[in-house]
């Protein structure tokens, strides 16, 4: 049961991620995929502002991993771009997607081997050519836990 939200700015995009921090529960994971500069990291920081977080958040891009453990629940955000050789298993996934926190992964394809069965993926797609911030973002829920929290979303 997919869930779609259309949003043209930034703030936007951090709203949403503040909507849905209440609603996360340690060892949840959420998948955000799209494009370079599609909002994933803006995205995150909504959702590190919604967790209590006041550290700045930034790409994980160069250090793979960032952890955030000043919130409510640690935020484990990951950026696996460098990793599209598959070398995944090296990083220990597994303890962060087990541990006491949230996973944020960018980039999922690139461990898709790693995951899970349940979890929450976020495409994010432009929809304009031009430069300008209109994006669709595309909730795709995986088990029973990620279905009645995009449920709640769509009540709010």
């Amino acid at each position: 049961m997919a869930f779609t939200v259309k949003v043209s700015t930034p703030e936007e995009t951090m709203a949403i991620g503040q909507k849905i921090a209440p609603l996360l529960a340690p060892k949840d994971i959420i998948l955000l995929d799209g494009d370079l500069g599609a909002g994933k990291t803006t995205f995150t920081k909504g959702l590190a502002a919604g967790l209590g977080i006041k550290r700045n958040v930034k790409s994980p891009t160069f250090t793979i991993i960032r952890e955030y453990q000043d919130g409510r629940l640690p935020l484990y955000h990951m950026d696996v771009y460098r990793l599209e050789d598959g070398s995944g298993d090296e990083l220990g996934l597994d303890e962060y997607f087990n541990g006491d926190g949230v996973s944020v992964v960018e980039w999922s394809k690139f461990v898709a081997d790693e995951l899970p069965d349940d979890y929450l993926r976020i495409a994010f797609k432009r929809l304009d050519d031009e430069g300008e911030n209109q994006r669709e973002l595309i909730f795709d829920p995986h088990g029973q836990r990620f279905e009645t929290m995009v449920s709640k979303l769509q009540e709010k």
